[in-house]
């Protein structure tokens, strides 16, 4: 069923830098399923062993689709660092994946697709709000508080004085 909505104008209680990392694949030819499925069937893997070890990084993740053909994940991090230790981590499920994934390539001739971007916003380049809804993107990943403490305005929430850092993140 999901979460319930919040009641009210929240906004994301997220401080510092924000990690989003975005990943996808796209099915380029449905009758090569011993090139894609494994694919599809590695993001299910990585995603369980990360909800299930808060440590390793992960905040939250929604998967989407685009059509048929085009699945994304679309991933918030605690840290850039946390982020590039997992996908290094030969214990961890991403490592192996990858390798199968790479040796798999060699033959697929291009029936499956993968991408990724990895986006560092810097505090004081984000803003949000939700109003009557369950928590979803940053304000899942980093919580929620009233929108008064940031801001009543998206401009008033990207000037705040708390969002004024440099960068060395001195305020």
């Amino acid at each position: 069923m999901g979460a319930a909505p919040i009641a009210g104008r929240v906004t994301a209680a997220a401080e510092g830098d924000v990690v989003v990392f975005l990943i996808g694949m796209r099915i380029n030819r449905w009758r090569a399923v011993r090139h894609w499925l494994p694919v599809a069937m590695a993001m299910p893997r990585m995603l369980k062993e990360l909800a299930r070890e808060r440590g390793i990084g992960l905040l939250a993740y929604r998967a989407y689709t685009a059509g048929p053909r085009t699945f994304t994940v679309v991933q918030h991090w605690e840290s850039r660092e946390k982020l590039l230790a997992y996908a290094a981590a030969v214990e961890r499920h991403h490592h192996p994946a990858w390798g199968a994934f790479n040796r798999r390539a060699r033959s697929a001739a291009g029936s499956v697709g993968i991408w990724h971007e990895t986006y560092i916003v810097p505090a004081g380049s984000y803003e949000s709000i939700y109003n009557a809804m369950p928590p979803i993107g940053l304000g899942e990943a980093h919580g929620v508080e009233p929108v008064g403490r940031r801001g009543e305005r998206a401009a008033d929430r990207l000037a705040g004085s708390w969002l004024r850092v440099d960068r060395f993140g001195r305020s």
